[in-house]
Formats: C-alpha cells, structure tokens, sequence
C-alpha cells in the first residue's frame, strides 16, 4: 500500500485553502502525531486493505485539528489521495461525503464504519 507523508498532507491541506483562511499547522498539535497513528496500525496490523488505511487517514486529519483552518477538507483529500494511489477511483457525491467528513470530525463516525461505507461505494 501507498502510504502519505506529512509534506503531502501539509501541501493537500495548502492546496485546499481559500483566500482568507489561516494556513499553517496549529500550535501544540502534532500532524506526525495524527498521521503516525495510521501508519501505526499499518505497521501492527491493524490495517486490513486501502478503504482501512484511508478512513485511518480521514480520521487523523479531521480529529487532529492540526492545521489553523481548513481541516475538513484536508481529511476527505486525503482520504481520497489513498484511495487513489492504491488504485481506487470514486465519483464522489458532495453533499453526502461532506456530511460524512463533518460526522467523522465530530467523532459520530469511527474509522471502522467509515472504512465500512468506503467499501460500499
């Protein structure tokens, strides 16, 4: 599996900014942090295919917080970045996956049942 970098992470998340909003990472949050956690349950096993590893990696992005603005958009990028570096396309619906990205940042949403609807597209 293709995995993401934090440079890559940092760069979507720069990419997906509009004019006004704060760019950067926030203070006393840790991006390496968030995204060791995915690859963390990949190096343990944890992480059984791609729909796994990019719902790992939505998660961390949009529990983590880590950038001043802009973190919901950040984490479906690159959710959709693995999926698509490990050969998954998917036409997405926008209303839907924004619904489902803001529940994942609430937490009313886990990593197993979002891998589980990943798998379902």
């Amino acid at each position: 599996m293709f995995t993401l970098t934090t440079a890559i992470v940092v760069a979507i998340h720069d990419e997906v900014l509009n004019p006004g909003e704060l760019p950067g990472l926030a203070r006393e949050k840790s991006l390496e942090g968030a995204l060791a956690r995915a690859a963390n349950r990949l190096a343990y096993g944890m992480i059984d295919d791609i729909f796994d590893l990019a719902a790992a990696y939505c998660v961390a992005v949009a529990q983590g917080r880590c950038f001043n603005d802009g973190n919901i958009r950040p984490a479906f990028r690159v959710m959709n970045a693995a999926l698509m570096l490990n050969g998954v396309v998917t036409v997405w619906n926008t209303e839907e996956i924004g619904q489902i990205i803001i529940r994942v940042a609430q937490g009313l949403i886990d990593e197993g049942a979002l891998a589980e609807w990943l798998r379902g597209r």
